[in-house]
């Protein structure tokens, strides 16, 4: 950094850096710090860019460390920092390009800085590196002011005040990235954070009166995925052609020509992914779901998920609860197009999710839409490409359809939305299908991967409860999804025999020997009952209530009667089996007096006049069947470690060593 560096594997010989990092005290007024920030470079994008850097600072960082407490450099360089940031509004205004820039420069050496000292030390040691003065005769301990305190200020002023401009995009950036280095001391704990310094810092004082600007400003960062200025573009113009390294730097600041460093082909032509792809955006949302997921301090809840919790759309004139400060408003119209569009990635997944969950608002909003297919699809999609989804992933999704599907509009909305061409359903073409046909298909095509690869009953509960919600509904189902429904049956009812053949071959062979433990066939046998009782249920509840409206069902269930001869007499579902039993029965008679030879279009004919005639009365009425997801009780022991592995995985977040990370392990993503 400065003027004789040319590429990274030369930082640590660096003059700057060195001086910065050794055992002379440098005060906040010297002309050193123009030297040092007189750096250009784009911000790196990509964690591996950042491995390269740390790596070559990593000595460089080590040496502050030890040397910090007799300079106080690292306070004299956040000074510097903070001194600069007072103008940053009017420089953005007055396009003073050498001011944003040396700014930028300051805060992203505090941030390389602060997230090797973070992963080093404990936050009560942090916070002593941020009183460190020079110990010279009467100045220690003059000036008590809290410079973490501070700092955390100025980053949350600098995002929510600084407008975002060409010049100011990649400070913005660095001050959103800078922030959840400081809440990353989570990253280098097992257990969940309850009392943290930073997290009070950010939730008390000078930091709380921001809260809603804080979060109605990163939610437009993700709404408006404002792309990177191209490199170089907004700070400096090309002293040579194509490829070379030297920029011209506008005097005043230095005289003569400085060296860029190269960070991973910074200067050459961007890649698709990165062109495609907003960082200010994805940092923006990864920082508030960190805040939003922060624990509840002892006297006080967590103000940025009240934020959330609380924020009504800008058409919405009615007055905010006195018991909220923090509630805001914000274009939901925008909001809603910006999560069906970024529905790919797994943080924007779980903003929906928080948003459907815990902000009513929101839930109304999304269920009046007229549109509901261009959320509903990307969800979908997630659940369709499950083997190449991680699993947290795949969870969101299903609970945010489990959540959708409790409101009984939605439900009988979606199938009077009809689709063209779903080019991603491989197993068949669908050339016309309604939107809750095409939700059944992909519900059922998860239960049944489950059922052969993952085996997890936490999915196969949530997948059948959202099927069991919308069953009462069930209206014109495509013929597909009506024989799925039967599939899945004739698959659980086979599994049923397989494991009930195993449980008796089990007991005679025990009958002969006394040494093995018998495996808990009873157990499994239990499982797959309570499943089969659900299907009974969810195939029950659509007869009851909408059997003129689906005469694909009745056709799929007269197809495949046999199945459930065995069951009628089984005392598990003897009472589910009556209206099954009564209709197979019914159908069957008026099928047997038209005659045999009958065309599919006939034997539909012939149901759809059967379902006028049939008395419903003669039809038993069961409870409705309703599931309401309720999140676990300490749901933080799930999503702190969640939203971190994003961070960490993220492909334009920042580099931390995998040795150091204790909240989760390396394969939890």
């Amino acid at each position: 950094m400065g003027a004789n560096s040319s590429s990274i594997s030369e930082l640590p010989e660096n003059e700057y850096l060195k001086k910065l990092s050794g055992a002379e005290p440098i005060s906040e007024n010297d002309p050193f710090w123009n030297q040092l920030l007189s750096f250009s470079f784009t911000t790196p994008t990509n964690s591996a860019d950042l491995k390269l850097l740390e790596e070559a600072t990593i000595s460089v960082c080590k040496s502050l460390v030890e040397k910090n407490p007799r300079t106080g450099n690292l306070g004299s360089l956040i000074k510097v920092f903070l001194s600069r940031t007072k103008e940053l509004k009017i420089s953005a205004e007055c396009q003073n390009h050498l001011f944003i820039w040396q700014a930028h420069n300051a805060l992203f050496i505090i941030c390389c800085l602060l997230k090797v000292f973070i992963s080093r030390m404990s936050e009560e040691e942090l916070q002593l590196h941020f009183t460190y003065e020079e110990k010279t005769p009467g100045s220690y301990g003059t000036e008590c002011e809290d410079l973490i305190e501070e700092l955390l200020c100025c980053l949350i002023q600098l995002i929510v005040e600084i407008p975002l401009l060409d010049i100011t995009y990649s400070i913005s950036l660095e001050a959103v990235t800078t922030l959840i280095v400081f809440l990353s001391c989570q990253l280098f704990h097992k257990e969940i954070l309850r009392e943290s310094i930073i997290h009070k810092y950010l939730m008390h004082g000078r930091c709380l009166p921001y809260t809603s600007r804080l979060v109605k400003t990163l939610l437009y960062n993700f709404i408006r995925q404002e792309r990177s200025p191209p490199p170089g573009t907004h700070v400096f113009q090309q002293q040579t052609d194509g490829g070379g390294l030297l920029y011209g730097i506008a005097s005043g600041v230095a005289t003569g020509l400085w060296t860029v460093f190269t960070l991973g082909g910074v200067g050459s032509k961007a890649t698709p992914q990165l062109e495609q792809c907003s960082p200010l955006a994805n940092q923006s949302l990864l920082l508030l779901l960190i805040l939003a997921n922060l624990t509840d301090a002892p006297d006080t809840p967590n103000p940025y998920r009240q934020a959330i919790m609380s924020f009504k759309n800008t058409q919405d004139n009615t007055a905010f609860s006195s018991s909220n400060p923090h509630a805001f408003q914000i274009n939901f119209n925008s909001l809603y197009t910006a999560l069906c569009e970024q529905q790919k990635s797994d943080q924007a997944t779980l903003l929906l999710y928080m948003l459907l969950h815990q902000n009513s608002n929101v839930r109304t909003y999304v269920l009046a839409r007229t549109d509901m297919e261009n959320l509903v699809l990307p969800i979908l999609e997630i659940l369709y490409h499950v083997e190449e989804r991680n699993s947290h992933h795949v969870y969101m999704a299903l609970i945010i359809l489990l959540i959708l599907t409790e409101d009984d509009s939605f439900n009988r909305s979606i199938h009077e939305v009809i689709l063209k061409n779903i080019t991603w359903y491989a197993e068949r073409v669908l050339t016309e299908i309604s939107l809750g046909s095409l939700l059944i298909l992909v519900v059922i095509r998860t239960i049944q991967y489950n059922m052969t690869r993952t085996r997890d009953k936490y999915l196969h509960t949530n997948c059948l409860a959202a099927l069991a919600n919308m069953s009462a509904q069930f209206r014109s189902l495509h013929q597909y999804a009506a024989q799925r429904i039967i599939s899945l049956f004739s698959l659980l009812s086979k599994k049923h025999n397989k494991v009930l053949e195993q449980a008796t071959q089990s007991l005679r062979g025990s009958l002969s020997s006394n040494d093995s433990p018998l495996p808990d066939y009873a157990q499994d046998l239990n499982v797959i009952e309570e499943v089969i009782r659900m299907m009974l249920e969810i195939i029950n509840s659509c007869l009851t209530n909408s059997l003129h409206h689906n005469p694909n069902l009745v056709y799929a269930l007269l197809y495949k009667r046999d199945l459930f001869e065995q069951f009628r007499t089984h005392p598990s579902f003897q009472d589910i089996m009556q209206n099954i039993d009564l209709v197979i029965s019914f159908f069957s008679s008026r099928l047997e007096q038209a005659g045999a030879e009958l065309s599919v279009e006939r034997v539909l004919e012939i149901i759809k006049q059967g379902a006028v005639a049939l008395p419903k009365d003669r039809l038993r009425k069961f409870p409705e069947l309703k599931f309401k997801y309720v999140e676990e009780e300490q749901p933080e022991e799930f999503f702190i470690p969640y939203v971190w592995s994003l961070v960490y995985n993220s492909a334009v977040a920042l580099y931390w060593n995998p040795r150091d990370i204790q909240l989760f392990t390396m394969d939890s993503g």
